[in-house]
C-alpha cells in the first residue's frame, strides 16, 4: 500500500508540473506578420513588421514606410515590450520601434531620427484560396482617364499638378502621385505608359501593392526591384519592358491576394501571391477595396490609358 501511495503521489506531481509551463515556453504574442498604422495626424503612415522565432532566437523584417522590407538590425523582448531596430538607412542608424501586446493587437511607437510615430498594429490577413487565372465574369470597364481631364484622380501633392496634352496625361517632375477617386476590389487593369530615360513609376493595385514601372532594365535578368516586379517581394518571370520613350502596355488581373499579369504581351506574373503591403501603400486595410495609385514623383512619364474592369463573379 505504501508503494502504491508513493507512485500515486509521483503521478500527481508529474501531471501538475507538466501543466505548468515556464514563461519562456508560452506563445510569444509578438510572433507573426503585422500591418502597422500611425495614429492621429499620422494615420496616413503605414508600416509592416514580421517577427519570427527559431530555437528561441528572435528575428524579423521591417518595412519602414517606403522602399522594401529589410532584415531587422536587432530585436528583443525587454520587460514585456518588443524592442526592434530597422536596418541602417543612408549611412545613419535605423528607426527604433517599441511595441506592447494588447489582445490580438500591438501598440507602440517608431522613432525615425527623432520623429516619433505612434501606431496600432493588427495581424496581416489570412486570405482564402484564390485564382487570378480562373474564368471570372467581368463587368463594365471603368476609364480612369478620359483623354481630356484629370477628373478621375486626386493629387497627393496638389502643388505638383499633372497636365493633359493630345489625349495623354503627364507629370511635371518631380510630380505628384495620383490616386484614383474610385476604389475597386477584384478586377483587371489595363495601362499604357511610357517613361523618359532614367525615370521610374509604379502602379499600385488597391493602393497597397506596387507593380514597379521602370524603363532601364532591358537585357537584365528579372529582379524584385525591376520592371513589373511586386516591389521588393517578387521578381517578374521575364524582363519584358521596351526602351525609354516607347509606349508599353501592362494588364493585370487581381483576385484577393493573387495577381497574373502581362507586359507588352509577355507573361510576367502567373497567379503570384501578394505577400504583404509594399512601401508607400495608401493604407493597410488589405481586405477592403482600394484605389489605383500611380507613382509620379520620380522623373518624366506619360499615361494615355488606365482602364479598370471589375470582376463581378470571381471564380476562386
Amino acid at each position: 500500500m505504501k508503494t502504491r501511495m508513493i507512485l500515486f503521489g509521483l503521478t500527481i506531481a508529474l501531471v501538475t508540473t507538466s501543466s505548468i509551463q515556464p514563461a519562456g515556453a508560452q506563445q510569444n504574442p509578438f510572433l507573426g506578420r503585422w500591418n502597422l498604422t500611425g495614429t492621429g495626424e499620422n494615420s496616413a503612415l503605414v508600416y509592416w513588421l514580421d517577427v519570427t522565432q527559431d530555437a528561441g532566437q528572435l528575428a524579423g523584417m521591417f518595412l519602414n514606410r517606403g522602399g522594401n522590407p529589410n532584415p531587422l538590425a536587432s530585436i528583443k523582448i525587454e520587460n514585456g515590450e518588443l524592442v526592434f531596430q530597422g536596418a541602417p538607412r543612408r549611412g545613419g542608424p535605423g528607426p527604433i520601434g517599441h511595441a506592447r501586446a494588447q489582445g490580438d493587437k500591438i501598440t507602440g511607437s517608431i522613432d525615425n531620427a527623432g520623429r516619433v510615430v505612434e501606431f496600432v498594429g493588427v495581424h496581416s490577413p489570412k486570405w482564402p484560396p484564390a485564382d487570378a487565372n480562373a474564368a471570372h465574369q467581368f463587368g463594365t470597364p471603368v476609364e480612369l482617364f478620359d483623354g481630356k481631364s484629370m477628373d478621375g484622380w486626386v493629387l497627393v501633392r496638389p502643388d505638383q499638378p499633372w497636365s493633359v496634352t493630345d489625349g495623354v496625361m503627364t507629370n511635371s517632375p518631380p510630380g505628384s502621385n495620383l490616386i484614383s477617386k474610385q476604389k475597386f476590389q477584384d478586377y483587371r487593369i489595363h495601362a499604357e505608359y511610357k517613361l523618359a530615360p532614367g525615370s521610374h513609376s509604379g502602379i499600385y493595385v488597391r493602393g497597397r501593392y506596387e507593380m514597379q514601372v521602370v524603363q532601364d532594365d532591358s537585357g537584365k535578368p528579372p529582379d524584385k526591384l525591376g520592371n513589373m516586379a511586386i516591389y521588393g517581394w517578387v521578381a517578374p518571370l521575364v524582363t519584358a519592358n521596351s526602351p525609354a520613350d516607347e509606349w508599353q502596355t501592362m494588364e493585370a488581373t487581381v483576385v484577393l491576394n493573387k495577381v497574373s499579369a502581362t507586359l507588352n504581351g509577355r507573361k510576367v506574373h502567373d497567379n503570384t501571391t501578394l505577400e504583404a503591403i509594399t512601401g508607400n501603400a495608401v493604407d493597410a486595410n488589405e481586405l477592403e477595396p482600394g484605389p489605383i495609385m500611380l507613382v509620379g514623383n520620380d522623373g518624366k512619364l506619360w499615361y494615355r490609358k488606365v482602364t479598370v474592369t471589375p470582376i463581378v463573379d470571381a471564380r476562386r
